[in-house]
């Protein structure tokens, strides 16, 4: 006789499926008219269906033995699987050479911009949350340091990216969070080397070797040569294989996702920094820029991207310590909220635009501001903050004395609660941005309009316009954008005559209409240069 079988697995695969349905129905609505982000949606339905909300997601009861300590293991695997995958789509998604091409660019972006970032998040913590000593400060701020390549592809995606964003900007921005997460170790474990070594053994000189010897030299280069090589192996490879048509078209376009898991797992075996080699593996693989070209306009890659988005953030939603941000008596929940908040203002904008001269791709004071405030906070931090807590609990072992041993329980509190807050707060600070811009100015525009309709019905004001006149403004604005001869100019109305050769959009010349019309066009321009050299 039939019986319901109302397992783990079977409410986990109803669930994402049925999410996944519903999102799909409302996504370009969702994305696009209302310009929310999917990571946002996916984080509060996480809420919803999670153990503080409907308890359908019960992760806990996914682990072996229903601990914490399983639970972070699930949590580090699944962000290091997400995080690989997403590395090597945006180092495909860059043009050749990228990498050679913008290194003045990236080496600001990367060295003193990520080492002020370090610094100033370490000290915010250090200066807000008690009991924790700056050392430890800074290795909480490690963790948050780098900037999210998956919340960052949300914002340099979409049409309001291809209006208002220039490609050379979203693709520095695409390249800086990719290759700054792996980066983040050297300043993580520098940290955690010091704390270990220095403040609980004694042995500073130690720590310093260790870093440059297993960090430094076995983590980091070693993971630049690995995923250089191995890229570049998979692009020769799938050169030779397509020249002689060994492979078909799907197993083509599955490729690099294939690549991004083959460098996790072989990572992981050999201890190296499987985040970075995923990164340096995707550019290495569109050297010469034939794969990205070929796969321009295929709908795979973004569609994975799409599903792991939403994947973890629901998960997210559902695993984060939502019970303990008010409830943990060492960490008062006003100085948790207040170095999140002060760490969003002061962890980024400030350096970016203190340095903006002296990055190429960014070209002005408003470019600044933009790559400054959009640095988000993700995946990156969590995957960081487990990668601490691992680290944390082997230093458990150690025989400690009581003030040892209560510091380090008290560092673990705060690494969880202030990197978790951070990113639920980046996720919805930096999801609802653009909404709130595009309201903000459709606000003054409505009201302009409503004060134009009232001033032309009084008398005084409405007599001014002619029957005539009225309809010429009315011809005007209506004639169509020209998508020819207007790319990159600005027209002065004054030289021009004649109510038919102003179109409305080019006659606000000085507005946001204008300007972002225009930056369509040249981004437009620009991806299509791209399709006609694919063709060729």
């Amino acid at each position: 006789m039939p019986s319901l079988a109302i397992s783990e697995f079977n409410i986990v695969c109803t669930v994402l499926g049925g999410f996944v349905l519903a999102f799909g129905l409302v996504s370009f609505f969702v994305k696009e008219r209302l310009y929310l982000s999917e990571a946002l949606i996916a984080l509060l339905m996480g809420v919803a269906l999670g153990p503080y909300g409907a308890h359908v997601i019960r992760p806990l009861s996914y682990t072996r033995d229903n601990s914490e300590e399983s639970l972070d293991s699930i949590n580090l695997a699944f962000s290091r699987l997400v995080l690989g995958v997403q590395l090597v789509l945006a180092g495909v998604q860059l043009p050749k050479k990228y990498l050679f091409h913008e290194w003045k660019s990236l080496s600001i972006l990367l060295g003193p911009v990520m080492t002020i970032m370090w610094l100033v998040s370490g000290t915010i913590i250090y200066g807000l949350i008690p009991g924790l000593t700056y050392v430890q400060s800074l290795a909480i701020g490690a963790c948050i340091t780098p900037t999210d390549p998956i919340l960052s592809n949300t914002i340099v995606k979409g049409k309001f990216a291809d209006k208002h964003i220039p490609v050379p900007l979203q693709r520095i921005i695409i390249a800086e969070s990719g290759a700054n997460d792996g980066l983040g170790y050297p300043f993580l474990f520098l940290a955690l080397y010091i704390y270990r070594y220095a403040f609980l053994s004694d042995r500073a000189g130690y720590a310093v070797e260790l870093f440059f010897t297993e960090t430094v030299l076995y983590t980091i280069i070693l993971s630049v040569v690995y995923g250089g090589v191995i890229g570049w192996l998979a692009k020769d490879l799938l050169h030779w294989a397509s020249e002689r048509r060994l492979v078909d078209r799907e197993s083509f376009l599955v490729f690099a996702i294939a690549l991004a898991l083959f460098i996790v797992g072989s990572c992981g075996m050999i201890g190296t920094d499987d985040v970075l080699a995923c990164f340096i593996a995707g550019n290495t693989f569109t050297l010469d820029d034939w794969f990205r070209l070929e796969t321009l306009d295929d709908s795979l890659q973004p569609t994975i991207d799409m599903l792991l988005n939403i994947t973890i953030f629901l998960w997210f939603g559902a695993v984060a310590p939502w019970s303990d941000f008010g409830t943990t008596p060492e960490i008062p929940v006003g100085r948790l909220l207040g170095a999140v908040i002060v760490i969003l203002l002061l962890r980024r904008p400030p350096i970016i635009l203190l340095l903006h001269k002296y990055i190429p791709r960014i070209g002005n004071l408003r470019e600044a501001a933009f790559a400054g405030y959009f640095g988000p906070i993700g995946v990156s931090a969590i995957f960081y903050l487990y990668v601490t807590l691992e680290f944390l609990r082997q230093v458990e072992k150690l025989p400690l004395d009581e003030s040892q041993a209560k510091g380090l329980q008290t560092m673990i509190t705060a690494t969880r609660l202030v990197v978790w807050l951070s990113v639920i707060a980046s996720v919805i600070v930096h999801g609802i941005t653009v909404p709130v811009i595009k309201l903000g100015n459709a606000i003054p525009l409505s009201i302009s309009r409503s004060v134009s309709r009232m001033t032309d019905n009084l008398p005084g004001f409405g007599s001014f316009v002619s029957p005539e006149s009225s309809r010429r403004r009315n011809s005007v604005s209506t004639l169509p954008i020209p998508e020819s001869g207007l790319m990159g100019q600005r027209v002065d109305v004054s030289d021009i005559s004649g109510p038919t050769s102003i179109p409305a959009p080019v006659a606000r010349v000085n507005g946001d209409a204008e300007r972002g019309k225009t930056l369509s066009w040249d981004n437009n321009l620009e991806r299509g240069r791209e399709r006609a050299q694919m063709e060729l």
